[in-house]
């Protein structure tokens, strides 16, 4: 990257998903006063318009078209320096991929910078304080595009571990599903503690596993969402666990549901990877049960809650 990239006061955005999250983010580069183009699959403009001369793509679309328009963009001109953001919390069902990793593997020479935290849109939306974390393995990317969203209301950190920030925000959304179910039982403040605690130590052992740093995970873009997403009906995941809870079927609460949620996707690509790897997910395991079918969520509970005694950590 150089020095004259680094060096911009203002930047050219094309913003892929004109979803609420992706509209959230676009708004709050505007008013930094950045061009800021926005684009989705219903745009008036095409996709090679949106594209032309921008220095930075973020791309906040659902983990389904992630891979798809990475190639669509892969096939128009962009300078070499051009930064992509990746702001998709999910897993490629084809290769437990995570979206930064589709986008470098795709982009080998570009920076990729992963936006990720406890960031409820609608929130954002409201001009609520809020903050989130960047990561790329290239550090000045990341301090770039901290300039291009930092603002009295909204603070954007850096981190080194692009991976350990992705996989926070991914795999909370399992573990919000579940607290969803805790909430929609009415179990209490000690059981929802208690999921969200042991939550957190099974979201560790798969990003350990997967190669990420245990200390981002105590980070906004692990324990902040998790907090976050575990604890506001506002989160979609936590209203698929709640309104299972309450009786209603997958299918029919995602055909209500207003955007994706990317938890139920997440869960069946994690259980995939977790069998392969032979990791220990015991919520996962009940939450993907219960989203089978296969059980009820009083079912799921007692089977978590009659799991073999253990220590709380392997010394």
């Amino acid at each position: 990257m150089s020095e004259q990239m680094y060096s911009n006061s203002k930047f050219s955005l094309a913003i892929l998903g004109a979803g609420a999250w992706g509209r959230a983010l676009a708004n709050l580069a505007a008013a930094n006063g950045h061009e800021v183009r926005l684009w989705s699959r219903h745009s008036s403009q095409t996709l090679e318009a949106v594209l032309k001369d921008v220095q930075i793509v973020l791309s906040a679309i659902s983990m389904t078209g992630v891979r798809d328009v990475a190639y669509q963009v892969h096939s128009f001109p962009l300078s070499p320096e051009t930064i992509f953001i990746t702001a998709t919390k999910g897993l490629d069902p084809q290769t437990t991929c995570t979206p930064s990793q589709i986008w470098q593997t795709i982009f080998p020479n570009h920076a990729v910078v992963v936006l990720s935290g406890p960031n409820l849109s609608k929130e954002i939306e409201q001009e609520l304080p809020a903050a989130t974390v960047v990561a790329s393995n290239i550090p000045k990317a990341a301090e770039v595009v901290q300039l291009v969203f930092s603002s009295h209301r909204f603070r954007v950190y850096t981190n080194p571990d692009p991976l350990g920030v992705e996989l926070g925000g991914t795999l909370k959304n399992v573990i919000a599903i579940a607290a969803g179910v805790c909430d929609g039982l009415q179990l209490g403040t000690n059981a929802k503690a208690a999921l969200v605690t042991r939550g957190l130590t099974e979201i560790i052992r798969v990003g350990n596993d997967w190669g990420a740093k245990t200390e981002t995970f105590y980070g906004l873009s692990g324990l902040g969402d998790l907090l976050a997403t575990c604890n506001s009906p506002l989160s979609r995941n936590y209203q698929v666990g709640y309104q299972l809870a309450g009786g209603k079927t997958l299918t029919e609460i995602l055909a209500n549901l207003q955007g994706t949620a990317e938890g139920v996707n997440t869960c069946r690509v994690l259980i995939q990877r977790a069998k392969q790897q032979n990791i220990a997910v015991p919520i996962t395991e009940q939450v993907y049960r219960l989203l089978q079918g296969d059980i009820t969520a009083r079912q799921a509970l007692d089977e978590l809650m009659l799991r073999d005694i253990k220590p709380e950590y392997n010394y």
